[in-house]
């Protein structure tokens, strides 16, 4: 019977710590940009989608964009086309876009019915929906065509804050339309760092296949928790930060200079890892956050 106790007392601790973020982020908007083997791991997967919905339930107005990187690839594998990517961006022609968009949408629609089965209301929307995000054509940092591959040049939330009002869970995918309404593919986090800043977003979680932020990937000892975005401007620009997080760390700084009030960089491959970072006093990823945000802010 103690050790049940125990057991109770522990559970209420935990509600109680994670009281005062409750009440301070109610009816905030929350973008969680969702990927990587978190999405291909059912287990993971179910777990992601819980967070989100408890998030929702205690007062966090919360917006999923999804990518589906991986589930694309498998599918133009299955066509007999070979998956090619330059400075980590899709080659994209068009047959391939009509692959993407018909997987995206796929994984959307999935997505959808896991968090309607938990009882929260969600819509799966694309960029293309409501002209929410509207693209021209993004090329290479060597100028290279490749092909349907979108850089995002506005975006229209009001589709995004009609569904909030009503009390739905958007979802989006990261699809767009350009000028002359041509379909195209974008970076999953490119479009979840420019929906966070269109909707002023209280925070911007990244799920990711690391731990989160290292002054050296190679030594585990330089984990970063927490750091400022000039800091973060800083290792940038001395070559610290290498490889798929340097463009990630770009979009992290950008969203803080343009007023999103923090970036979280998490391990998706941990379960429950945006409750245990936003709800937690130490959190267990890395938060990129504004200058002015005292260094000591528990919440």
């Amino acid at each position: 019977m103690e050790k049940d106790m125990e057991k109770f007392l522990e559970k209420a601790n935990v509600l109680i710590e994670a009281l005062p973020y409750i009440q301070k982020f109610n009816r905030k908007i929350v973008i969680v940009k969702y990927g990587g083997s978190a999405m291909t791991d059912h287990s993971l997967e179910q777990k992601v989608i819980e967070d989100a919905v408890l998030l929702k339930l205690t007062g966090f107005k919360v917006i999923i964009v999804h990518g589906g990187g991986k589930e694309i690839s498998r599918w133009v594998d299955k066509v007999g086309k070979e998956p090619k990517f330059v400075d980590g961006l899709r080659v994209t022609d068009e047959e391939t876009m009509e692959i993407a968009e018909m997987v995206l949408n796929k994984v959307n629609k999935n997505l959808v019915a896991m968090v309607e089965k938990l009882g929260v209301k969600a819509v799966g929307v694309s960029g293309k929906d409501g002209n929410l995000l509207k693209v021209n054509k993004k090329l290479s940092s060597s100028g290279e065509d490749i092909g349907y591959v979108g850089n995002i040049t506005e975006v229209n939330p009001k589709i995004l804050y009609d569904l909030l009002e009503k009390d739905f869970l958007p979802i989006v995918a990261p699809i767009g339309l350009d000028d002359e309404y041509h379909s195209y593919n974008i970076n999953a986090d490119d479009a979840a760092c420019e929906i966070a800043k269109a909707v002023d977003a209280e925070k911007l979680a990244f799920l990711t296949d690391v731990e989160g932020l290292y002054k050296d990937f190679n030594d585990k000892s330089t984990f970063i928790s927490r750091i400022s975005v000039s800091e973060a401007k800083r290792l940038i620009e001395s070559g610290t930060i290498q490889g798929g997080m340097l463009p990630k760390l770009r979009n992290c700084t950008e969203a803080i200079d343009e007023g999103v009030h923090r970036v979280h960089i998490l391990d998706g491959r941990i379960p429950h890892c945006l409750l245990l970072e936003i709800f937690t006093k130490k959190g267990i990823g890395t938060a990129i956050v504004a200058d002015e945000d005292p260094i000591n802010l528990e919440v």
